[in-house]
């Protein structure tokens, strides 16, 4: 089966250079047009589609190869993308770049969906060196299709016109040149950009499409993504293959949501959904008690900046651990397991109680702990299943246990792909499991499966037991 999608990757020379920045601008210009352009996302990183969903108005996905398979990334972005005018690619780091051996690069996504490539180029102080970098990206894997650059952070029209003329020399077609433009620069904290939730900079967002409209050929855009070949995909549906099947119970599943909590992938959610998961969103910040459900999922975020909030939240707090003691099944992945600890300790040396279902705190650090993808191996039945299910995911994370290490009841044996590395993460007890792994369900949906089966066996008991 062959599908025509128009679609483009935008990738970058390097990290810094400014794409996330054109690429909300080139989604808000099209929108402006009164066109539908569907985002996406190399890589697992949970912040730059939020900006993305803020220029374009439709949810953007993450493409990754390290979460899910080749054939299941596919089929999600065939899905997604079947009723968009365009589909609009941002790469991650450099062009090359990604996890060991290239897994996850932008280069690897721009072949698996046989895409062709756009190159930001940072041209700050520099002249006819941004063609020979060109000339050098194109030629390092033949198989890409680098089909032009956008120019970025120039200096004047005659550093423009100096550039341009250099990318002629190498027959290098170039669709964009942007500024130098502090205004439209994002906020940033420890992570990367401020998540869109705590920013809503909608007049930014509307500033960028301007200058993309007035700065980037839009038509020379579409029309090299209208140019892509028919993308050919699997004739069996991999994702949300069980809607077809006979139906059963729902299961409440209270899912945090707020400032403090937004990290979520939607494909996780429909996943959930799909093994009979009703989502009900609460907030820990705002709301006062949980609804009234089967079971909870504290996704990923920023606690430690809302620390004070959590803490001052003593009725939130108290409703989850009276869930936990109960038997309540609890996932939590990164911010929401420091959540679940004893007490936070913030980059300033203040301490805050948390819910106290874990036995551990938690101390922020100035500097990053990790950062990479992980194997994950279960080292006792849980809530996402058997004692050695291996599951693949990510960390990313400035915090740090402090609580020694065998005074947990340890989750996993986490395996870095990076260099080999293995260690104890992560703590599971009963119905509770939560580490710094985040996962993505449309790749370990039997992960899903399990939680939500978990959740369905404990409602049952708890029921038995009036």
């Amino acid at each position: 089966m062959e599908q025509r999608i128009p679609r483009l990757v935008i990738a970058a020379t390097q990290s810094g250079s400014g794409k996330t920045t054109l690429v909300t601008g080139i989604l808000a210009a099209f929108r402006a047009q009164g066109l539908r352009v569907q985002s996406y996302k190399v890589g697992p990183d949970y912040i730059d589609p939020g900006y993305h969903a803020l220029a374009s108005g439709l949810p953007a996905h993450n493409l990754d190869t390290w979460l899910m398979s080749p054939e299941r990334l596919r089929e999600i972005f065939a899905r997604t993308a079947k009723d968009a005018d365009l589909a609009l690619i941002e790469g991650v780091m450099g062009l090359y770049d990604g996890g060991r051996k290239g897994v996850s690069s932008t280069a690897e996504i721009a072949k698996l969906l046989d895409a062709p490539v756009l190159l930001v180029v940072d041209a700050k102080s520099m002249g006819d060196s941004a063609a020979a970098i060109a000339l050098g990206f194109r030629c390092y894997d033949l198989e890409v299709k680098l089909a032009g650059v956008l120019l970025n952070r120039l200096g004047s029209d005659t550093h423009e016109t100096m550039i341009r003329e250099a990318m002629a020399k190498i027959d290098m077609p170039v669709l964009g040149a942007m500024r130098r433009d502090d205004s439209l620069k994002m906020p940033e904290r420890h992570l990367g950009l401020l998540p869109v939730e705590e920013n809503e900079e909608s007049g930014v967002v509307k500033k960028m499409g301007e200058k993309a409209a007035q700065s980037v050929d839009l038509a020379a855009i579409r029309e090299l993504a209208a140019a892509a070949p028919p993308l050919a995909l699997s004739e069996e549906p991999l994702f949300g293959a069980r809607r077809d099947e006979s139906p059963v119970p729902k299961v409440r599943l209270a899912v945090a949501h707020d400032e403090a909590f937004s990290f979520y992938y939607p494909e996780s959610l429909e996943v959930l959904e799909s093994f009979g998961a009703e989502i009900l969103f609460f907030s820990p910040l705002k709301d006062a008690v949980l609804p009234e459900v089967d079971g909870i999922l504290l996704g990923g975020g920023f606690p430690e900046m809302f620390a004070e909030e959590l803490m001052a939240n003593v009725s939130m707090r108290g409703s989850l651990r009276e869930a936990g003691e109960a038997g309540v099944p609890i996932y939590a992945e990164c911010g929401g397991y420091m959540y679940l600890m004893e007490k936070l300790v913030a980059f300033d040396g203040r301490s805050y109680e948390m819910v106290g279902l874990i036995p551990s705190a938690v101390q922020m650090n100035r500097r990053l702990q990790m950062v990479g993808y992980v194997e994950a191996e279960l080292c006792t039945d849980a809530v996402l299943g058997p004692k050695g299910r291996k599951l693949r995911g990510h960390e990313f994370h400035f915090s740090t246990e402090t609580a020694p290490e065998e005074s947990a009841q340890r989750a996993f044996i986490f395996t870095r792909m990076r260099n080999g590395a293995r260690y104890a993460a992560g703590y599971a007890n009963g119905t509770l499991l939560g580490s710094y792994l985040h996962l993505h369900f449309a790749g370990c949906p039997e992960a899903a499966e399990s939680f939500v089966a978990v959740c369905r066996t404990q409602r049952e008991r708890r029921a038995c037991h009036g």
